[in-house]
This record gives structure tokens, C-alpha cells and sequence, in this order.
């Protein structure tokens, strides 16, 4: 199962006792802000993208979407989504439950500068209905995130720490 691995993951960075299990879907932003009681925004998702021989992680908050001549201008290539099944092969989880923990070796993360504005964000924990709570220092150094990008657009730079939990 998906949410194993990235438990067993977590388990090495002490986390993995963060990671909530809920009786109802957490697959979409929307969806898991409910289940986490938090805005949108808070929630990490983490979109994958093809790569020659792999693929582009980007986890980036969920009220941004990403900026395709920025994600070019990083990244060198156009920002093509993965197909389903590739999204499974490279990170070992099914869209709904995709995050940045226990992935392939042929995953390449990178963490967007959208995050930076709250003290704690969700990212999916392997599942579609799992989210674990992480400060962004913890969610960049745990996933291996190669570095912080700029990547998106439409997110609201105003809500910050101070934003409110639902």
C-alpha cells in the first residue's frame, strides 16, 4: 500500500506518527482541507511532470497553479502533466494520494516558493484520504527537495502565518 511506504518513509525522519488517516476523501485541495480543517491554501500538493527518464516533482500550495513559462524557464522543458501510470511507476502513489515521500529513485523534487507563507502545510501522505502535518523546513529536508522554485502563479502572497485554521 501507498501510505506504507511513505510511513515507513517518515518513519525515518521521526514523522510518521503526523500523519492522519481519514474516513473520507483527502484527494483533491479541496477535499483534504475539509478532512485537515485548514484553508485550501495550506494544502501541499504535489504535481508530477515528465522528464526524459523520470520526472518533475513540484509540491507547491494548493491555491497555485503553475506558471508554464516560469516551469520553462526553471526547468528547460514545457510543463507536461504524467500520464496515470507513469504517475505510479516513478513515485509508487496513484493520483489523489501522490506526495514527495518514498518515491522513485527517477524523481526529481523540487519545492515551490508558494508554500513559504504558513508555519504548517498538508501535504497527501500515499493515500486519498491521508495528510501529515510539516512545518515547510521539515517538508523541504524530508523530501529531499533538490531546491526552492518559482514556479506558479494564482496564489494570494497576502495569506500568510496568520491565515486562520479552519
Amino acid at each position: 500500500m501507498s501510505i506504507e511506504i511513505a510511513r515507513e518513509y517518515l518513519k525515518k525522519w521521526n514523522l510518521d506518527s503526523r500523519i492522519q488517516e481519514f474516513e473520507v476523501s483527502s484527494a483533491t485541495v479541496e477535499l483534504a482541507a475539509e478532512a485537515v480543517h485548514c484553508i485550501p491554501a495550506k494544502i501541499a500538493k504535489t504535481l508530477s511532470f515528465q522528464k526524459e527518464d523520470g520526472c518533475i516533482l513540484v509540491v507547491t500550495a494548493g491555491d497555485a497553479k503553475i506558471d508554464n513559462r516560469k516551469f520553462k524557464d526553471t526547468f528547460g522543458r514545457k510543463a507536461t502533466m504524467l500520464k496515470p501510470e507513469e504517475v505510479v511507476l516513478y513515485t509508487n502513489h496513484a493520483i489523489g494520494g501522490v506526495c514527495p515521500f518514498g518515491v522513485g529513485p527517477k524523481a526529481e523534487i523540487y519545492t515551490d516558493i508558494s508554500l513559504k507563507r504558513f508555519d504548517t502545510v498538508y501535504p497527501a501522505a500515499g493515500s486519498a484520504n491521508s495528510a501529515v502535518g510539516l512545518t515547510c523546513d521539515e517538508l523541504f529536508a524530508c523530501a529531499n527537495s533538490i531546491s526552492w522554485v518559482d514556479v506558479c502563479k494564482n496564489w494570494d502572497p497576502s495569506s500568510d502565518t496568520a491565515a486562520p485554521h479552519l
